[in-house]
């Protein structure tokens, strides 16, 4: 098949779980012999220019195309439509859509004759940094990928019943992947930062204020251990909350920011943490809950059910919002190594054997071509053909 890939803002980057899930659907497919443009948005990187990398016109195989856009609220509108345009005479046999924002173009590919699929990773419009058109505009994505859009996927039981009810809809649940990590000892989060295996407990992501971060760092103070607090992560376009964070821990010198983080680093602080922590408010599906739990992570989450859906019983769980209760949890497992053992010992196995990049794309590419499956179901075929082969 011909694809064209609408939505992120660029790849190769780590600038979000949508970008993340671009690039490995789109490597996979080339992989597989489809030919696949990702429309890449122009602009810097969201974490600060520094960041940014070459415009590239290939990678791995994937075509880019990068289209020019400008700063503010106008940016997403009219990359997408630029893009809808651009791809409505290029002969692509399906444009996928990923994220609301993008998605309100959708009526216009239709118009134009493209075959759609849309993807939402997340309830935009009720992510805390929108507010007023903002939120309006994506909702209106939301509505028209739920409405319009030839097949329309969500990441989350919680979110397929919110798109289904409210838009009379029926959306068909995919998922993010995982692969297994190779596992690093600490050395240059020992030089930068003083971190030592075992010795602090991780909370990696956007810096944004729907992550929950400021209940973490409110319980984490009244915490009794010598464990440290590492915050890491980009602030994007939220400076004033990641100011904010900075002033609550002020005082507490437990708690370290590391700003954006990058390759082995990151990989380095996944495979040293105590306890990884994800006190969210709204979740699409988290990346770093499925890679934090892919290298054996004790994981404490809060309970929206896009978190509990992932951990199923294999991770420590309290009320979304409620410091008292994380404060509780953080000091039982800060106290009870062989408590955060036992979930350490279970989680990689478990969280491989449910999300696999492979299968996502599986899944994605049937869809493309008109059957539409969900997630579970190709993961279903998968065990049954794995279980088969173990017999014989």
């Amino acid at each position: 098949m011909k694809i064209a890939i609408i939505g992120h803002k660029r790849i190769p980057s780590n600038e979000g779980g949508i970008e993340k899930g671009v690039e490995q659907h789109s490597v996979r497919m080339v992989a597989r012999g489809h030919e696949v443009t990702a429309f890449n948005r122009g602009g810097h990187n969201v974490f600060g220019k520094e960041y940014d990398r070459e415009k590239l016109k290939e990678y791995k195989g994937v075509k880019i195309i990068t289209i020019p856009t400008v700063k503010g609220a106008a940016s997403v509108p009219l990359y997408s439509f630029l893009a809808t345009i651009r791809a409505a005479f290029s002969g692509y046999d399906v444009v996928s859509y990923r994220a609301s924002g993008s998605c309100a173009m959708i009526p216009l590919a239709k118009f134009l004759g493209l075959k759609v699929v849309a993807s939402l990773h997340g309830i935009d419009s009720q992510r805390e940094k929108w507010g007023g058109f903002a939120s309006k505009y994506l909702e209106f994505g939301e509505k028209m990928a739920a409405t319009k859009a030839d097949v329309c996927l969500v990441l989350s039981q919680n979110m397929k019943d919110y798109i289904d009810k409210k838009y009379n809809a029926n959306s068909v649940l995919f998922a993010n992947g995982i692969d297994k990590p190779e596992i690093f000892s600490p050395e240059i989060i020992k030089e930068k930062y003083g971190l030592e295996k075992d010795g602090y407990i991780l909370s990696l992501g956007r810096i944004v204020p729907e992550k929950g971060l400021h209940y973490l760092i409110n319980a984490f103070k009244k915490c009794k251990t010598d464990k440290k607090l590492v915050v890491a992560g980009g602030n994007g376009s939220k400076q004033d909350y990641y100011n904010e964070l900075v002033a609550l821990a002020d005082g507490d010198e437990r708690i370290i920011f590391t700003g954006y983080v990058m390759g082995k680093e990151i990989a380095e602080l996944y495979s040293n943490a105590y306890i990884f922590a994800l006190p969210s408010n709204l979740e699409g599906m988290a990346n770093s809950l499925l890679e934090a739990m892919s290298y054996g992570n004790c994981c404490l989450v809060s309970d929206i059910p896009e978190n509990t859906e992932v951990v199923g019983e294999h991770a420590e769980i309290f009320k979304k919002g409620d410091e008292q209760e994380l404060l509780e949890k953080l000091q039982q497992l800060a106290d009870s190594p062989q408590l955060v053992a036992e979930y350490k010992n279970a989680a990689s196995e478990y969280i491989l054997e449910r999300y696999n990049w492979d299968l996502v794309v599986d899944q994605m590419l049937r869809v493309y071509s008109g059957d539409v499956i969900e997630y579970k179901i190709v993961l279903s075929e998968y065990q049954d053909i794995k279980e088969i082969q173990n017999i014989r």
